[in-house]
């Protein structure tokens, strides 16, 4: 059994990269998490709701043609979108079209969008958080893999407990009610914390781990796993280096300068989940990608 970091440690840990897609059935309050994140860390907040008629300018921004009225020239003027802003909630990402969803595979990648040949800096921190629902699949167009290997975290929002659900019940009473929300920190506060996490120590034995944990999702075999029917594509160089940083992040958060092999093993799940495709013959046999990195987890040895 993987000892997982509870939820009230990895939303704030988001602040700490740039990316996460959050997948949960409807009504688990995904967007007022987000909105409210951002609200407590100081950062300002856009939610894009994605549907199929929504174009990439409706994203990024696009040009406009604005006229000096003392002498009658024209210009051309960039008006940003909404994905300018420090945290950007994609809501139902899954729910527009392939070429409306890669708007965002430059400002995800490169931080930046480019418009009539002009690049614009998106402010920073800048994170993407993303949400789309796993049972509903009419009217939906899945993520290419392209743009989920971009995505740091891929983190399941469950059904709350019974105890939690009573006191959802009891706040419910106030929800008409303006909530405040207090600030924790400031924005200079988080873009320091990203500095510091790239400072922490990280055993060359946990490196290996790391390294070993993504490999056994390419070539299962060579490390005693008989899973290679069951793999389309394993994880990318992309997973090795989020899961490297998820796992300093995740020590800094809890107080200590050095990563130990069961940082890296609590997350691995949240950022190799998305990253291993499955076979037919997986999901003939009722196997998800969940299953597969939970059989190397539970085989590679930890250092």
């Amino acid at each position: 059994m993987i000892r997982r970091p509870p939820r009230s440690t990895l939303f704030p840990y988001t602040t700490l990269f740039r990316s996460c897609l959050l997948v949960g059935v409807p009504g688990l309050a995904k967007t007022l998490l987000v909105r409210t994140l951002a609200q407590a860390l100081s950062l300002d907040f856009n939610r894009i709701q994605f549907t199929p008629d929504l174009m990439p300018a409706d994203i990024t921004g696009t040009d406009l043609i604005q006229e000096d009225r003392a002498t009658g020239e024209r210009s051309f003027r960039f008006m940003p979108g909404p994905v300018f802003a420090n945290v950007v909630l994609a809501d139902e990402i899954n729910r527009t079209p392939p070429k409306t969803q890669a708007a965002l595979l430059e400002a995800m990648q490169e931080q930046q969008v480019t418009a009539s040949g002009n690049r614009h800096a998106l402010p920073q921190p800048f994170i993407v958080l993303a949400t789309q629902n796993p049972i509903e699949q009419e009217g939906t167009y899945p993520l290419p893999e392209a743009q989920i290997d971009r995505f740091m975290l891929k983190i399941i929002i469950t059904y709350p407990s019974v105890s939690e659900e009573r006191i959802i019940l009891d706040v419910v009473e106030t929800i008409d009610q303006s909530i405040q929300v207090n600030q924790v920190v400031q924005v200079d506060d988080i873009i320091r914390a990203r500095q510091v996490v790239n400072t922490i120590y990280m055993d060359e034995k946990v490196k290996d781990y790391i390294v070993s944990l993504v490999y056994a999702t390419r070539d299962p075999k060579t490390y005693g796993l008989d899973l290679k029917p069951y793999i389309q594509n394993g994880a990318s160089p992309r997973a090795t280096i989020n899961l490297k940083t998820a796992s300093k992040s995740l020590a800094f958060l809890q107080g200590r300068g050095y990563v130990t092999p069961e940082d890296v093993k609590s997350i691995a799940m949240d950022v190799l989940r998305h990253r291993v495709r499955i076979t037919y013959e997986a999901e003939a046999e009722s196997l998800t990608s969940d299953d597969i990195v939970q059989k190397v987890l539970d085989t590679i040895p930890v250092p």
